[in-house]
């Protein structure tokens, strides 16, 4: 079959004529090949699926209920634009009872439509062609995917176990620094689980002044937070001179495909991210907002969600460890991140992370993340589907025994 005429007309940001040529396969459609090889192949094997990147249950039911009075209203039908005054004011609260954060939720907060958007449009306000966009690795890859689009580059910051997860900013060569407009974090950082110290945030307020770098914080599983409370970038002194952050009410409030989230900080950032956004979407649904500004006034929700996935956790620690697993429990979000196996005792050696996820779904349907951008990682989620504690522990007591017959060996 020959190519359409406009195969020579696509982007070269997205591969230009050789766009849908390509034989890489990305990792995760990898993972999803594998699980259904191994379903088909082994019916009578449970798939242990700690794969899983999004809450197991639904939003609350008093948010399901706001949504389902707001969903007839009729002055709910039309455009939200750059959001509606209770989101905002709903975010602004919330920023100020978990954070003592003070924002004016007319000038410093602004919806989007989850973080992923927000994450694709900010490089929009700063990245010209020959920009550089400092990113941690391994991580969410969506603001360098559009600094690239833009013309600019990525450099990558790995967190290192050495480093404690953090990035080395003084490892960053003097040439990239001077064409260096953004730094994107991620605290509590997916996929590691470090969460950022009072110290660190000050580091890089320091950093992006000396540098005039702006700095995006990524705060999606800040709610997932287990060693200590909660930090916000914005609650440590310049942090909202030098950028914003972006929150979501996926992770900490099972809201994952309400895509509802909000931008806040420095009032030009956010003005400037609004301006972009003002010509990319139309706003979320406003009966979304409205169910979503009801679940930022409720306290109990975030705290239930934590306790409900540090438990789960801990007993994922545990029983990892009772294998040889050399892991500990992550300072935040749902993953706990950890060095692959090197083989299987009397078995096969595996090369990286990827080598040793594929052989724990196809021959054991075990189904993990690997990560090999600073190491050789596995990611476990523990939003598997699991409705009593009892069933945690029934999944616990099986990945034990898989994985004690497996043998895996270290270092």
């Amino acid at each position: 079959m020959s190519d359409p005429y406009f195969q020579e007309r696509f982007a070269q940001r997205i591969g230009g004529a050789g766009y849908g040529k390509g034989t890489e396969i990305y990792k995760f459609e990898k993972i999803k090949r594998a699980k259904r090889k191994a379903l088909a192949e082994h019916p009578e094997r449970r798939l242990i699926d700690f794969g899983i990147g999004e809450n197991d249950e639904m939003a609350p039911e008093q948010v399901r209920a706001r949504m389902g009075a707001e969903i007839n209203r009729p002055e709910n039908r039309g455009y939200a634009d750059n959001g509606i005054a209770e989101f905002k004011e709903a975010a602004a609260r919330f920023m100020q009872r978990e954070f003592g954060v003070t924002l004016d939720p007319a000038t410093e907060v602004n919806h989007s439509i989850g973080s992923k958007p927000a994450l694709a449009m900010l490089p929009a306000c700063f990245i010209d062609p020959g920009d550089v966009t400092l990113m941690t690795v391994p991580g969410y890859p969506v603001a360098g995917t559009h600094t690239k689009y833009y013309g600019g580059r990525v450099y990558t910051l790995p967190l290192k176990a050495e480093n404690d997860f953090f990035p080395d900013f003084e490892s960053i060569p003097s040439d990239v620094l001077s064409h260096a407009k953004l730094l994107v974090l991620n605290y509590p950082n997916s996929p590691t689980g470090r969460v950022a110290t009072r110290a660190f945030y000050e580091r890089v307020v320091d950093f992006a002044r000396r540098n005039k770098i702006v700095v995006v914080q990524d705060a999606a599983h800040t709610m997932l937070t287990y060693e200590g409370k909660p930090l916000s970038f914005l609650s440590v002194p310049g942090g909202k001179e030098v950028g914003v952050e972006v929150h979501s009410l996926s992770k900490g409030f099972h809201m994952i495909g309400w895509r509802i989230g909000w931008v806040c900080g420095h009032p030009k950032i956010v003005q400037a991210f609004a301006d972009v956004k003002d010509n990319c979407d139309s706003g979320q649904f406003i009966a979304i907002q409205k169910a979503a500004a009801a679940a930022l006034d409720d306290a109990a929700i975030p705290l239930a969600t934590r306790a409900k996935y540090k438990r789960r956790l801990e007993k994922l620690v545990a029983t990892l460890k009772g294998v040889g697993f050399d892991c500990r429990m992550p300072g935040g979000t749902y993953f706990l991140y950890t060095p692959a196996p090197r083989g299987i005792d009397g078995g096969p050696t595996f090369a990286n992370a990827e080598a040793a996820s594929q052989y724990l779904i196809g021959e054991h349907s075990i189904c993990t993340v690997p990560w090999d951008d600073a190491g050789a990682y596995l990611r476990f989620s523990v939003t598997y589907e699991a409705p009593t504690e009892a069933a945690e522990d029934e999944l616990m007591a099986e990945t034990a025994r898989r994985l004690k017959q497996i043998r895996p060996v270290f270092g």
